[in-house]
């Protein structure tokens, strides 16, 4: 059984990687068409505010704006939280490639959660329809991350991917093209990134923005990563006690429980699909391993940690968050 074989046979024009974090689009020979973040900016109080901007552009407005301008995320934990902020950045995403070369209403190929209630799935063909998409195809995002990354999903032996998202992380055992088991934890990178600025609000009464804090979080990755937890780390904030801007200078080690506190949660999730995964695939997955996808996969210490508690060689690839856009353009070829 091939990749493009497990999807239904109506042809997609294009794959949609609608992440919480970042938006990818790929078309049939798998080429990067759009790659921005997933956010949205509104301008009104009403019932019926009017899009500014969306993407790169509205990302650069993020904690700048004011009223009557407003941010939105589409997405939250991996699904819809905001209809109107989906449809208009799926719109936007329409009409920045051009209707995909004169085709006035493409067919998406769409990447969903594993755990996606009928609900949520409607609300995003809803969303799909409403910005001038033809009735889009959904697939499970930990299967495409897979597909991504070149397993033998069709194969009758079991693969355990980890996706690793913005907003939600996914553990799945797939064979035969189909997913036996699976478990999901509603958290991601963006809850790294309210943790590790939280800690900040918290013990030293400084504020940082979304945009510092996801440095801080690559800064600290990396120390940890080369086994540096005493390097020192600096970011840029608010002094809320003296009601100035400056800068401050941590180790890295003082954020480290906050860092096992993920790392372990991540890995609880995993422990949760392998409990529930058939001595058979399971003596499979020994053999192939775990396979890390997601941008999430990259923090540090995570592939240590998922080694230690599951005892299973860890796979990490040089580019995790192209993994389902990936799988997206593999499977429309």
């Amino acid at each position: 059984m091939t990749a493009t074989g497990l999807f239904p046979a109506r042809r997609a024009h294009l794959g949609i990687d609608l992440g919480s974090g970042t938006t990818r689009v790929v078309d049939r020979r798998g080429e990067l068409l759009f790659d921005e973040p997933s956010v949205c900016c509104f301008r009104g109080d009403g019932t019926t505010p009017a899009i500014v901007a969306a993407g790169v552009e509205a990302h650069r407005f993020m904690a700048k704006v004011a009223k009557p301008l407003k941010i939105v995320h589409p997405l939250e934990n991996g699904v819809l939280s905001d209809m109107a902020a989906a449809r208009e950045l799926l719109r936007f995403v329409r009409v920045k490639l051009g209707s995909l070369r004169m085709n006035r209403r493409p067919t998406p190929l769409i990447g969903v959660p594993a755990d996606a209630t009928q609900a949520e799935r409607r609300a995003l063909v809803t969303a799909a329809l409403d910005a001038g998409f033809a009735p889009p195809v959904l697939a499970p995002e930990p299967l495409l991350a897979a597909i991504g990354l070149g397993l033998p999903v069709g194969e009758a032996r079991g693969q355990l991917i980890v996706d690793c998202g913005a907003g939600i992380t996914e553990a799945a055992v797939i064979s035969l093209g189909g997913m036996c088991v699976s478990r999901s934890w509603r958290g991601g990178g963006q809850s790294l990134n309210r943790a590790i600025a939280d800690h900040l609000h918290l013990s030293h009464r400084f504020q940082i923005g979304d945009h510092s804090a996801e440095q801080l979080k690559v800064d600290l990755s990396a120390a940890f990563e080369a086994g540096q937890p005493d390097r020192e780390v600096r970011v840029r904030g608010s002094d809320l006690t003296a009601g100035l801007p400056r800068s401050l200078s941590l180790a890295a080690s003082e954020f480290l429980d906050i860092w096992r506190r993920f790392n372990q949660r991540i890995a609880a999730t995993v422990r949760a699909a392998l409990a529930e995964t058939s001595p058979e695939l399971t003596h499979d997955v020994m053999d192939s391993g775990l396979h890390l996808a997601g941008g999430a996969a990259a923090t540090g210490l995570l592939a240590t940690v998922l080694a230690e508690q599951t005892g299973i060689a860890i796979h990490r690839p040089a580019e995790p968050s192209r993994s389902v856009a990936a799988g997206l353009g593999i499977v429309l070829d």
